[in-house]
């Protein structure tokens, strides 16, 4: 890079070569290069300057002389690249107010034929137009009070072994560190939801014995739903998790990292003196050399910045201002926008849980902890169960359809109550139905048997059960048949007489059946001879 060697300089150079030493001694005196210290003395010698002469000679206009020698082309100090650009001064103006890159602005030039090396161009802009690059200038932010703000920040650490999967994984360490005192905390996890967020904000409570009362970190989309500069919108966990602790959150701008320098800093150290080169057993192994890390290590370590120990500082200023650390730990809800099913069910954590008919088809706000599962609809509260283990059900009676809640709950008595509504009859044959070991299996009958009340009417509905119940016939399909042909009301055969019927053809007196061995054989029950026996030895009958 280009150097202006200053007037004082090149005096300095012409001085010490006046006192008789070489080129070499005179760059290293007057702090220059040996070829810039031999184009000055050679232009010096040229207008002028004699060896034996002294001192005196160095006046203003010999070194001016030297100077429009030496750099004829830098009038203003700057070369011919910089003179091309001060002749381009409007375009490159225009277009750093567009928003264009240094090296956008190179190549258009470039298709004008002004060829010139990036950093000047970028030194151009820097220093000639609104150009703000990256390197722009910056103040100290104060520190604040003490136990007031902890920034924390998400960074990628490398490859871990999870015992879970049984695989080497990405992890992330969530960086803590305490404004004031620059003590840290680190958090190792490979997921950056909220269930992971908070695990760590838990961990970093018991490690620093409470609360900060303001946590600034950046626009992650576990903690913030909407970015604002002024009026952030925080995603509904992390928000009722702040409240549950107390602290507040003061999120960085966008891609505003210099909001939380403090934290900033640390993803460097952290990565660099903790994670490098070490070897992790698991997830579990990694975590704990990292809290061990925190307290040996980087706090006691001599900061830089504040020229002290952070664990010293935190302990002596700071450890008496936090909120009190969490007593109990924090079950991190489920919050979720459910729609009601058709079944007047909706889903959370694997399990169904019923709302009131009326909301079915609409979308709801739902959060279920480890206890309760709560429903709102516009803000409401509607409805509210006990929480199931994933694959359970919670269903209130009350939610579902009066039609249809028997056959849903399988509540036999109200089905029967539903029947004898209808007629004594009707409900007694359900209840004759219902007589069986596995009563829910019979239900479909007893609907059928409802079924044909709606069709035929209550009242022939309940005659042919009473005509069924009298001959004890318990068949919905005989009821449906009666119904069907209308014969429930007709009236019922004369029994047959006992008496006056003719003797049957084959009819046998009881006297000719011995009742015991002491009787004598009828005759009609006699062996008869038949003649001689045939050649098995059998008697023939013929």
């Amino acid at each position: 890079m280009y150097r202006e060697v200053s007037v004082i300089e090149i005096r300095e150079v012409l001085r010490i070569w006046l006192l008789g030493v070489g080129l070499r001694v005179v760059a290293a005196r007057a702090g220059v290069d040996r070829k810039t210290a031999r184009s000055y003395v050679e232009a010096a010698v040229a207008a002028g300057l004699d060896r034996e002469g002294g001192v005196d000679q160095l006046s203003d206009e010999l070194i001016g002389a030297v100077v429009s020698v030496v750099r004829p082309d830098r009038p203003q100090g700057h070369g011919s690249a910089w003179e091309s650009l001060c002749a381009s001064h409007d375009q490159i103006t225009g277009w750093v107010k567009d928003g264009l890159t240094v090296v956008k602005i190179g190549d258009l030039l470039a298709r004008r034929g002004v060829i010139v090396p990036q950093r000047t161009l970028h030194r151009y802009c820097a220093e000639r137009t609104a150009y703000r690059g990256r390197r722009g200038a910056t103040v100290p932010i104060a520190d604040g009070d003490p136990g007031v703000e902890c920034q924390i920040d998400f960074a990628r650490m490398g490859m871990v072994f999870d015992s879970v999967t049984g695989r080497r994984r990405v992890v992330h360490a969530l960086i803590f560190t305490a404004v004031y005192s620059r003590h840290m905390f680190v958090w190792l996890t490979f997921a950056q939801t909220l269930e992971a967020l908070i695990d760590g904000c838990e961990a970093a409570w018991r490690f620093f014995g409470g609360v900060f009362k303001v946590l600034i970190p950046d626009n992650m989309s576990a903690i913030v739903a909407q970015c604002d500069s002024v009026s952030p919108r925080f995603t509904v966990g992390w928000l009722e998790y702040a409240q549950a602790r107390g602290f507040l959150t003061d999120p960085a701008r966008v891609a505003h990292p210099q909001d939380k320098p403090r934290v900033e800093r640390m993803v460097q150290y952290v990565r660099n003196n903790f994670f490098a080169g070490e070897d992790f057993a698991d997830l579990a192994d990694a975590q704990a050399r990292a809290q061990a890390w925190c307290a040996e290590k980087a706090g006691q370590r001599i900061h830089g910045t504040t020229c002290a120990r952070p664990a010293m500082v935190f302990a002596e200023t700071e450890a008496a201002l936090l909120l009190p650390a969490p007593a109990q730990p924090y079950a991190v809800p489920i919050y979720a926008q459910v729609k009601v099913h058709r079944d007047f069910h909706v889903q959370v954590g694997k399990a169904l849980y019923s709302i009131p008919e009326h909301y079915r088809g609409q979308t709801i706000s739902v959060r279920a902890d480890g206890e309760l599962v709560k429903m709102y609809h516009r803000g409401q509260l509607v409805k509210t169960h006990p929480r199931q283990p994933p694959g359970g059900r919670s269903t209130d009676p009350v939610d579902l359809p009066a039609e249809k809640t028997g056959y849903a709950m399988r509540d036999l008595t109200r089905l029967i109550g539903t029947a004898a509504a209808h007629g004594p009859n009707v409900g007694i044959y359900a209840e004759r139905l219902l007589d069986h070991d596995l009563p829910w299996t019979r239900m479909r009958q007893v609907y059928r048997l409802l079924g044909l009340v709606k069709r035929y009417g209550a009242a022939p509905t309940d005659t042919a059960c009473g005509r069924a119940l009298d001959l004890d016939v318990v068949s919905v399909a005989k009821i449906a048949t009666m119904l069907e042909r209308a014969t429930e009301n007709a009236e019922a055969p004369p029994p047959r007489a006992a008496s006056g019927l003719a003797p049957a053809r084959f009819a046998r007196d009881p006297g000719e059946y011995r009742t015991n061995t002491s009787a004598p054989r009828p005759d009609w029950m006699t062996v008869i001879d038949g003649g001689a026996l045939n050649e098995d030895g059998q008697e023939q009958l013929w």
